[in-house]
């Protein structure tokens, strides 16, 4: 879900596809910096995101500036496997299934940052490649001001007020794109009835998207009526588009689902700055930084130990109070991604 941007965090570099250095000095001749990839949705389009938040109090606690380069999930993880000869990137974040990608990859080494211990284990690797720093979940957004009833199910989503006010971003680039696939195969109960509920809801589809933080913002003006996202991100977006919900399709009667889709970070490898890289993890994961996610970034903590009790953690936990999680298997996911795709390539004619 890419909006292609690099910002370091001193001058907020932002800059159109495809992702680039930021002019000037780069971050491998100055040891006072960190590069992260990272998938979107952390950062805020006014500064006001967990990252601006963490990136900042980290520079001010340790003199490291963060080099910020900003895509969709699978595209940080490409650019970090053709940049393999030459490493640039430190910390990687993406969602799964392309952590699981770049750990098979080779993409990253083994570090346990500190307070990682309190981390569940669905939520970092066996072997500590990587870990969540993060929860958060997938989910849709829609339109509350322009549809008189919220959407309930996927087979709403096939009515004709909805031609041409639907869009949903890129499977196998995206990751909450690929989780509309994980979602209606869960869901529809299988890779077959999913892609046939698909190539059925391409006729009220405006087309792909290779970013799905872009996606909101159309719904919020009308031009969408209904979208992909996640929590975490639409969330924090709702605060300045008004006309902004969330909400889990169901399949008939049955009960709304989604599952746990988390920002997940780890220290790349040879990253030329790999100390700097373990501090900004250790920080991500400290009990001040994880006390912030739900209250700046409108997401989950992945400590299990930090109990959030703000406005937006209660407003958070009444969203999802009622929806089925299910937990996917992401090591079948990571194993047959490429065909996935292809079927659903194949279904929508994309």
């Amino acid at each position: 879900m890419p909006r292609n941007r690099i910002v370091p965090i001193a001058a907020l570099c932002l800059l159109a596809a495809p992702l680039t250095a930021c002019g000037g000095t780069s971050a491998a001749s100055d040891e006072k910096v960190v590069t992260v990839y990272s998938a979107d949705g952390l950062k805020g389009e006014n500064g006001d995101g967990w990252y601006d938040r963490i990136f900042k109090d980290f520079e001010k606690e340790t003199g490291i500036k963060v080099e910020y380069v900003e895509g969709g999930s699978g595209e940080v993880v490409q650019r970090t496997v053709r940049e393999k000869s030459n490493t640039q990137a430190d910390v990687l974040v993406t969602l799964p299934p392309f952590i699981q990608q770049a750990d098979g990859k080779g993409l990253l080494q083994k570090y346990t940052p500190a307070g990682s211990d309190q981390v569940d284990g669905a939520d970092k690797a066996a072997d500590g490649t990587w870990t969540s720093v993060v929860n958060n979940y997938f989910g849709f957004v829609y339109n509350k001001k322009e549809l008189k009833q919220a959407p309930t199910t996927w087979e709403e989503l096939l009515d004709a007020e909805y031609k041409n006010k639907i869009q949903y971003s890129t499977p196998g680039v995206a990751g909450d794109g690929t989780a509309v696939l994980i979602k209606a195969m869960h869901d529809f109960g299988g890779e077959k009835p999913a892609m046939d509920y698909l190539r059925r809801l391409q006729s009220n589809n405006v087309g792909p998207s290779a970013s799905t933080g872009k996606l909101a913002p159309k719904v919020d003006k009308g031009e969408l009526l209904v979208a992909n996202g996640d929590v975490q991100m639409n969330f924090a977006q709702a605060k300045s588009m008004p006309n902004l919900a969330i909400w889990f399709p169901a399949t008939g009667t049955g009960r709304p689902t989604t599952f746990a889709l988390p920002y997940a970070a780890g220290l790349v490898t040879d990253a030329p700055h790999s100390e700097n890289a373990k501090k900004l993890l250790d920080f991500m994961l400290s009990r001040k930084a994880q006390q912030q996610v739900s209250e700046i970034g409108g997401g989950f903590s992945a400590r299990q130990d930090t109990k959030a009790t703000d406005a937006n953690a209660i407003a958070l936990t009444k969203l999802m109070d009622g929806v089925e999680v299910f937990q996917p298997d992401w090591a079948d996911i990571d194993k047959n991604l490429t065909s996935y795709v292809d079927e659903w390539k194949e279904a929508t004619g994309s």
